[in-house]
C-alpha cells in the first residue's frame, strides 16, 4: 500500500497557478506534492496536520531580502525570519556583487533551509559596506563606477547560473558620489542584464535618475521594487496626486513592479493612492534586513496583510506572492504551486480579525482588521519552526520610524 510521509487535511487550499481555491487534503512523499484531492485516506499518512480553518498555499516566495547574514551588514537569518514566517524560496536582492559571491554561494546558501536565489549587485562590492537607514556618511557601492564592472558582473551570472536569476542596482544619489555617478551606473546595469539575459531588479529612491528613464528605460520583465515609497522619486506626483504618467506607461510595456517594502519604502499614503487608480503590485516582497525585520516590515504574511488591507483580494495576495514571483525570475516550472509531483514547499497560514493599528515606514497608523500568520511551513517535505516577531507593533520602532516624517513628498495631512 503506498503511504505518505505527511498529510495536511481540510485546509482552504489557494493555488492560483492551477486555480485552486477550495477544501482539499495535501500528501507529501519523498519531498514531493504525492497526491491533492478533496479526501485523502489518513491511515496512509504516517503523521498527519490538522489545517481546519487555515489557509493551505505553495510555500511563500519572497523576491526582495538581504540574507549575507554576518558578512554585509543588512544581512539577516533567513530560516527565522523566511523559513520561519512559511517562505520556502528567498532571493538576496544585490548584497553579493561579483567579489564576494563566491563567500555567500559557499557559507550562506548550503547552510540554510530556506531555498536562497539571489540578485547579483552591479558593483562588485555587492552591499559589503550598505549603511543602515540612509546614513550619508558611509560610502555607497556606486561610489566609484570602478566597481560597477560589467565583465565581471557577466562573468560572474555565467559561472553561477542555478544561483543567480537577475541584476540589481540601488539608484539613490546618496550611493553614488552625489548622483554623479547614477545614471552610468543604470545603464551598465542595464547592459549586464541584457548581456545575461537575466531581468533587473532596480531599487530607485532619493534618486537624481527621473522617472522618465527609470523605470522609463527599462524593459519587459525588469522589476521595479520599492514601489509604494514616498521620498523623492516617487511614482505619485506631489502636485496631481496620481501615479506619474511615465510609470503607467512602463507597466504597459511589460515592466514589472514590487512591493520592497523594507525600512523605508512603503507608505501607507502612496500606496493608497496607487490601488484608487487600480496601480497594484505584480509581486509582493519585504526587503527584510536588519532595520525592517523587527518592523516596520516584520516578515512576508505582514506585508501581505497590508496588501488586504488596501482592497486586494485574497486569492490575489496569494498570487502575487507565489506563482507570480517564481514567473518573474523564470523559475515557474519549480516553485509556486502544489503541483502533483512538485517539490511539496508548503506554508500553512491563518487569515484572523484582528483589531491593529499597523504603520507604515514612516510610522503612518491604519487601522488593520484582517492579519495573516504563517502556522507551519514544509521546505521540500520536511517541516519546520515557524516564529512570530517579538511585537506587532513594534513602538520602540514606530516611534524611531518618524524621524523620517519630514523627508517626505507625499504624506497624510498633518
Amino acid at each position: 500500500m503506498e503511504s505518505y510521509d505527511w498529510l495536511i487535511r481540510g485546509g482552504r487550499v489557494i493555488d492560483p497557478a492551477n486555480q485552486l481555491d477550495g477544501e482539499y487534503d495535501v500528501a507529501i512523499r519523498d519531498g514531493q506534492i504525492a497526491a491533492l484531492a478533496r479526501r485523502l485516506d489518513p491511515t496512509k499518512a504516517r503523521q498527519c496536520y490538522d489545517a481546519t480553518a487555515k489557509l493551505v498555499v505553495p510555500g511563500l516566495i519572497d523576491l526582495h531580502v538581504h540574507v549575507y547574514d554576518q558578512a554585509t551588514p543588512l544581512g539577516i537569518s533567513a530560516d527565522q525570519y523566511c523559513l520561519g514566517r512559511g517562505v520556502t524560496t528567498a532571493v538576496d536582492a544585490g548584497s553579493a556583487g561579483s567579489c564576494n559571491l563566491a563567500g555567500f554561494r559557499r557559507f550562506i546558501v548550503p547552510s540554510a533551509r530556506t531555498r536562497l536565489l539571489a540578485f547579483l549587485n552591479i558593483s562588485s562590492a555587492g552591499m559589503s559596506f550598505a549603511a543602515l537607514g540612509g546614513d550619508t556618511s558611509t560610502a555607497g557601492e556606486l561610489e566609484s563606477l570602478k566597481l560597477v564592472d560589467v565583465p565581471a558582473c557577466v562573468d560572474a551570472v555565467e559561472s553561477h547560473r542555478d544561483l543567480i536569476v537577475g541584476i540589481k542596482v540601488r539608484l539613490s544619489d546618496t550611493l553614488s558620489d552625489s548622483g554623479r555617478n547614477e545614471l552610468e551606473s543604470y545603464h551598465r546595469s542595464l547592459q549586464a542584464a541584457g548581456s545575461v539575459r537575466l531581468p533587473l531588479m532596480v531599487h530607485h529612491t532619493f534618486s537624481s535618475v527621473p522617472l522618465e528613464l527609470c523605470p522609463g528605460l527599462m524593459r519587459p520583465g525588469d522589476l521595479y521594487t520599492h514601489l509604494y515609497h514616498g521620498f523623492r522619486s516617487t511614482i505619485v506626483q506631489s502636485g496631481t496626486m496620481e501615479v506619474d504618467s511615465s510609470v503607467l506607461r512602463a507597466r504597459e510595456r511589460g515592466v514589472l513592479f514590487d512591493v520592497g517594502h523594507g525600512q523605508g519604502s512603503f507608505s501607507w499614503t502612496v500606496s493608497e493612492i496607487a490601488f484608487r487608480s487600480g496601480f497594484w503590485p505584480d509581486t509582493i516582497s519585504t526587503d527584510l534586513h536588519v532595520g525592517s525585520c523587527d518592523g516596520p516590515a516584520y516578515d512576508m504574511p505582514t506585508v501581505m496583510s497590508r496588501l488586504l488591507h488596501l482592497g486586494m483580494p485574497l486569492n490575489e495576495v496569494i498570487r502575487r506572492a507565489t506563482i507570480a514571483p517564481a514567473q518573474a525570475i523564470g523559475w515557474e516550472d519549480r516553485i509556486g504551486t502544489l503541483g502533483q509531483g512538485r517539490e511539496a514547499d508548503i506554508a500553512v497560514l491563518s487569515l484572523e480579525e484582528v483589531e491593529l493599528d499597523l504603520e507604515d515606514c514612516q510610522s503612518q497608523l491604519r487601522p488593520v482588521r484582517r492579519m495573516l500568520t504563517a502556522e507551519a511551513v514544509w521546505r521540500a517535505g520536511v517541516t519546520y519552526p515557524v516564529t512570530r516577531p517579538a511585537l506587532l507593533p513594534n513602538p520602540d520602532r514606530v516611534a524611531a520610524q518618524r524621524r523620517w516624517w519630514h523627508q517626505l513628498e507625499v504624506r497624510d495631512p498633518q
